[in-house]
């Protein structure tokens, strides 16, 4: 905090304060004022004339006093019937309620009235009320509560902050007054200021650190000359303000050029303050949270928006959208996790969807820095789904626009970074961004995919958001797809076909395709692609294999056994390969099951057709010869097929080691070591 001169040289009042000793009216000789069941009373030896009804308390007064220093009460008394010995007035609307009143009818009538930081704003705003100019006095009210609030209080940091938070009740007066800009200009020059050379008195943070307060002596408040200041100093005092009034303190620090990240950690600070809402699971706030009469808002996470009154649900919508418009435009001023639990209370609250809309912008601008629990917002518009799945399809929608951008921008390089809201050059890389939003899509689509509610259409529009180059692996698509199915059995083949479309059967590890091969969640047709792809990769990965082993290590000697090239080998890619491996024996072993039945075949033909030779030979055989030629024509045609059939099965089979002859007769199964 700030201190006044004369507070540093211990004038020997109190911090604030000063006492005014106008000139004493001696028409009327008083003793002081006397308060009695919310009534005040002038001790005089004159009965009082004018009753003033402030608010539920009652002023007897004379009426010389108060005439002679107050155009409005001369105004009115004058207004007044002249033959009524009592005059009755009612000043209910009076700024600063029946305190200010009393102070101002105390200055009327002579007697020393202290002013203080916490009565100035509401007495300065009577006086206003009442003209008491210079033209009925000279240093009348005006004058002196002018030349206290400018060399008194703005010289002030505490007081400043005082008399801002007084003005809460004094409007619209303390703003037409510019009490309410002064004192705001004066807290965002000093928040600004090099602390370097100035007497420090401010509260810093709760009581269980050493930060001084307020109220500490000024010898044990200061810091020590080699002690720095935080920056983050501020931040306490600001956020007891209220909402209007700590705008205008943020934006008149933003004028004078403070840094971005300092106002959007303020801003955080202040909304932990006011929204408890915005806290986390389990995160509690501490008791000064409620100290400076902060809204009571209820934790979006543990209650619904019916369990708040209608004047509850105006303030926090005010707050936030308060909030939402004075963040600053640059990127990584405030944290993503931030602005995706301010989304919450806004979507539960029905904040303007214009500033909605600018939020979904912001979080789009750094979806890659979210988290899944924070992304978990359930959706308040009474949609189907348990959370709101076309929000998150919205932001990331800004993001591909704002990485399009990005892109754009970046090989020149954007001299108006700051026009799409942050340096363009602060961005991490674009392919590191994708990776990291396409991960925690993946893990959100795994978390809404167990409600049944969520379509189809809306689960297929939302895995194919992001480009294919987001994803280098599609082990967690594969793993959103497999809950959905769990979550959803009554899918047609159709929809489950439809729905295996989003991922790529290639992108998939080992693991995921050993799972997927047992899956009979998933089609058939997809389980042989995953298959297929599988053994693709692990041909190509011996292949390069080999090709690099050549090319690095020529002069060492090459693993020629099988025992140790398996050894050299991960399990994983063991075990794939034995999975592939026995697919390939039990079709080859099919394969040479039908080759044996069509050899038997054949042997069963020939004898036949040797026997018929016998038969053409002789003569009453003719008829019955050309009928079982015909016959013979068909079984020779259709053993051709068979035999065609078993050929392109065969073909179909990739080799895994040296092809063998195929031998005439049947023979049997034997198990390979291979």
């Amino acid at each position: 905090m700030w201190e006044s001169e004369g507070e540093a040289r211990g004038g020997g009042r109190e911090h604030g304060m000063s006492s005014l000793h106008p000139k004493r009216h001696d028409g009327v000789k008083s003793d002081g004022f006397e308060c009695g069941n919310e009534s005040w009373y002038v001790s005089s030896d004159i009965p009082s004339d004018l009753l003033v009804k402030v608010g539920g308390a009652s002023f007897h007064l004379h009426k010389y006093p108060l005439l002679s220093r107050s155009g409005r009460m001369n105004r009115i008394i004058c207004e007044s019937l002249r033959d009524l010995e009592r005059i009755e007035v009612e000043l209910d609307d009076i700024p600063g309620g029946p305190e200010s009143f009393e102070l101002a009818a105390k200055f009327c009538y002579g007697f020393a009235v202290d002013l203080t930081a916490s009565n100035i704003s509401g007495l300065r705003s009577a006086a206003e009320y009442l003209e008491m100019t210079e033209d009925l006095e000279e240093g009348n009210l005006i004058f002196k509560t002018e030349a206290f609030l400018s060399y008194v209080v703005l010289s002030s940091w505490r007081d400043s902050i005082v008399v801002l938070k007084s003005c809460e009740s004094l409007s619209p007066w303390a703003e037409n007054l510019q009490i309410v800009r002064r004192c705001s200009e004066s807290i965002a020059w000093k928040a600004c200021a090099n602390p370097r050379g100035i007497r420090w008195v401010y509260t810093g943070r709760p009581t269980k650190t050493s930060s001084p307060k307020w109220n500490s002596d000024s010898k044990e408040s200061s810091p020590g000359k080699n002690q720095p200041v935080p920056p983050d100093w501020w931040f306490e005092d600001v956020s007891i303000l209220r909402i209007d009034h700590f705008v205008r303190v943020v934006t008149a620090i933003k004028v004078k050029g403070m840094r971005s990240e300092l106002i959007g950690t303020a801003i955080m600070h202040y909304a932990s303050k006011w929204l408890p809402g915005l806290a986390k699971e389990g995160a509690q706030g501490s008791d000064d949270t409620w100290n400076q009469g902060g809204l009571h808002l209820i934790v979006a996470g543990t209650a619904n928006k019916e369990d708040l009154s209608s004047s509850q649900i105006r303030e926090q919508r005010m707050v936030i959208e308060s909030l939402i418009s004075i963040i600053p435009p640059q990127k990584d001023c405030v944290s993503c996790s931030f602005l995706l639990r301010m989304l919450r209370l806004a979507s539960m609250l029905k904040v303007a969807p214009a500033l909605v809309t600018e939020l979904e912008k912001r979080i789009g601008m750094q979806l890659e820095q979210a988290t899944l629990q924070d992304l978990l917002i359930p959706s308040y518009n009474r949609s189907e789904t348990l959370y709101d799945v076309d929000l998150v399809h919205r932001l990331l929608e800004h993001f591909l626009v704002q990485e399009q951008t990005d892109q754009a921008s970046s090989p020149g390089g954007d001299p108006h970074g700051e026009k799409h809201g942050y340096d363009a050059t602060s961005r991490p890389s674009v392919p590191g961004a994708k990776l990291r939003v396409a991960k925690l899509l993946d893990g959100y689509l795994t978390e809404v995919s167990r409600d049944r509610n969520l379509s189809l259409a809306k689960f297929q529009v939302l895995a194919e958001a992001l480009p294919d180059s987001a994803r280098t692996c599609d082990d967690g698509l594969y793993r959103a797809v497999d809950s959905y199915l769990k979550a959803h059995p009554t899918l047609t083949e159709h929809e489950r076909k439809r729905l295996c479309r989003v991922m790529d059967c290639q992108k998939l590890s080992v693991d995921a395709c050993m799972h997927a091969a047992q899956n009979e969640r998933l089609p058939l047709r997809v389980v042989v692609q995953v298959l297929f792809s599988e053994q693709l990769k692990i041909s190509n990965a011996i292949a390069n294999s080999a090709l690099k082993e050549a090319g690095e290590f020529r002069h060492q000697p090459v693993m020629s056994t099988r025992k140790q090239l398996l050894e050299g080998t991960p399990q994983s890619f063991q075990e794939g390969w034995a999975a592939a491996k026995k697919d390939i024996n039990t079709l080859k072993f099919e394969m040479e099951r039908m080759t044996a039945k069509y050899l038997e075949l054949q042997n069963d033909m020939d004898n036949l057709q040797r026997q018929f030779e016998k038969m053409a030979l002789t003569k009453s055989g003719k008829q019955s010869s050309s009928a079982w030629s015909a016959g013979w024509k068909k079984l020779s045609k259709l053993t051709k097929i068979t035999s065609a059939e078993a050929h392109d099965i065969g073909a179909q089979i990739p080799e895994t080691g040296v092809v063998e002859k195929t031998r005439k007769g049947p023979r049997r199964w034997r198990n390979s070591i291979s």
